[in-house]
């Protein structure tokens, strides 16, 4: 079955870091360039972050820029999403996608 896998969420304080990952199953991630978005409850969808298939090119939400970094390493068949100096507002579920498909998500909780 092809598909994204999200997972590296977690509880979380603020100031930590995480870092997320999407990793593709049944398909060679390398061919696709990945976005990334999250939710949170109460709150519109927010576009967090691109990056090419080569990864030659990626881009940033302004309201990240400067904390999160994201990557890919192809052999592994997988994207990265690091997240440093957390705040109570990065609190949201996490999704990767393609153009074909799509994870389920991975949460981010604040247990402050």
């Amino acid at each position: 079955q092809r598909q994204l896998v999200d997972s590296g969420g977690g509880l979380v304080h603020p100031g930590w870091s995480l870092r997320l990952s999407c990793a593709a199953s049944g398909f060679t991630l390398d061919d696709y360039a990945i976005g990334r978005y999250r939710h949170a409850p109460g709150k519109e969808r927010e576009g967090l972050s691109g990056i090419s298939s080569s990864a030659d090119s990626t881009y940033y939400e302004d309201s990240i820029k400067g904390r999160f970094t994201v990557s890919r390493d192809n052999d592994k068949n997988t994207v990265y999403l690091q997240v440093n100096s957390l705040k109570p507002e990065d609190a949201a579920v996490y999704y990767c996608y393609s153009t074909n498909y799509g994870g389920q998500g991975t949460q981010v909780t604040d247990f402050t």
